[in-house]
């Protein structure tokens, strides 16, 4: 059964995330992060993962607006929602490092950073993993609803504005997650990926 500490971090991760907004559809974030703790709940994890899963990009995208910025962030979640919790939400957070950083060209820089990602995949351990790809599965469904309802204008929301670059990183990603343990997540994940390619008539290397 969740506690009152799940109930926490309900209202807190809406506060948190009240003005920002998803890239594929312009919904309320909060719907991702919903989104990413039902999979993890469904999974069988438990109230740290499912916790973890609603803040696990708390610290990457609101240290900046938050009093005190990262340390201060990352010191509430911890205080208010245990060690495990703060554990997980630290490994969740992505962070260029300083080599992918100074790559000039944005696709590159970009192509670089989630090169990385994709590495830290093999990894983590089996609770970071089920929320990172509860995420990643979430993510690809969106796109595919938003390819649905936008076409082609869809990349035109993402950083480099290609196709190819999103359905390469889904792609490896999803190899990645099927190599690091082959669960039922990765499983969807890898079938949603497919079900991407078709719709938008990509063939998938």
């Amino acid at each position: 059964m969740l506690s009152g500490r799940f109930d926490r971090a309900l209202q807190f991760t809406s506060e948190l995330h009240r003005k920002q907004r998803r890239k594929t559809s312009g919904a309320p974030y909060v719907s991702h992060l919903l989104g990413v703790c039902a999979l993890v709940l469904e999974d069988g994890g438990t109230e740290d993962e499912a916790i973890a899963a609603l803040l696990h990009d708390s610290v990457e995208d609101q240290s900046a607006s938050y009093s005190g910025g990262h340390e201060a962030l990352a010191a509430y979640v911890a205080r208010e929602f245990g060690p495990e919790v703060a554990r997980l939400v630290e490994a969740l957070t992505e962070r260029p490092s300083a080599e992918t950083s100074a790559i000039a060209d944005k696709r590159e820089r970009w192509r670089a950073h989630k090169r990385a990602y994709i590495e830290q995949i093999l990894s983590y351990d089996a609770s970071v993993r089920r929320i990172s790809c509860a995420d990643s599965l979430y993510n690809v469904r969106s796109l595919i609803s938003g390819y649905r309802a936008l076409g082609d204008d869809l990349w035109k929301r993402f950083l480099t504005r290609h196709a190819s670059d999103q359905l390469w990183a889904c792609s490896e990603i999803a190899r990645a997650f099927l190599k690091a343990g082959g669960t039922r997540l990765a499983c969807d994940l890898d079938d949603a990926v497919d079900q991407l390619h078709k719709l938008t008539g990509a063939v998938r290397s």
